[in-house]
């Protein structure tokens, strides 16, 4: 870690790694959707999707890592999330899990204008906005969607780790990995990261999630 001057650094570049959709989740009949990466992006810049609460204006939830999977229709679209968190301290965790508890608030979605028109991946020229699957016309506002559902996986340091794995229950939505095996350069074939990010579906919870 040392070519990096930061955690957060070394996170957001091995995660630019990370495909479209997210390593282990594969389409189902159920719930086919559209992935997009929505952070980090390959370049740097403000203009990338984020979570806030509804009339909300400045409080807003901008995880390390950040995938779509965009749903329904044109008339009534909504996103499905998948978000990482990479924790330095408990403190930051209990910090960040505060802003993905259940709620009886809506999260929304918000995808800016310049994310939606620029292309997909650096070898995929394609408008973002053309993947989503819920617009019919080049954008020329935010597109804001309520999140249907959202798994979170928060990556801990190993003694931090240990100690939640002998004592913590998780919520439904929560999934716990050690740090090392979310910023190793294989990261998105690792066999056994794949099996866990699979389970961070409602399919999951389904005896056929076909």
């Amino acid at each position: 870690m040392m070519e990096y001057r930061s955690l957060d650094a070394l996170v957001r570049s091995r995660l630019r790694d990370w495909p479209q959709r997210p390593p282990g989740l594969g389409r189902s009949a159920r719930n086919p959707g559209s992935w997009l990466r929505g952070r980090p992006a390959e370049t740097n810049g403000s203009s990338h999707p984020f979570l806030k609460l509804p009339g909300s204006q400045r409080l807003r939830t901008l995880p390390d890592g950040l995938w779509l999977n965009f749903g329904g229709t044109a008339q009534e679209p909504y996103a499905d999330i998948f978000a990482i968190e990479a924790c330095g301290s408990l403190a930051n965790m209990l910090d960040k899990r505060a802003r993905f508890a259940p709620s009886t608030n809506s999260l929304l979605a918000v995808c800016p204008v310049p994310w939606l028109l620029g292309p997909t991946s650096t070898t995929d020229p394609t408008p973002r906005w053309r993947c989503t699957g819920v617009l019919r016309a080049e954008p020329s506002q935010p597109l804001i969607l309520p999140v249907r559902d959202i798994r979170v996986l928060y990556a801990l340091k190993a003694r931090h780790y240990n100690g939640l794995l002998q004592s913590h229950v998780p919520l439904p939505h929560e999934y716990f990995v050690p740090m090392d095996k979310l910023v190793a350069k294989d990261a998105p074939e690792d066999p056994q990261l794949q099996a866990l990010v699979a389970r961070a579906s409602a399919t999951a919870h389904f005896l056929n999630g076909n």
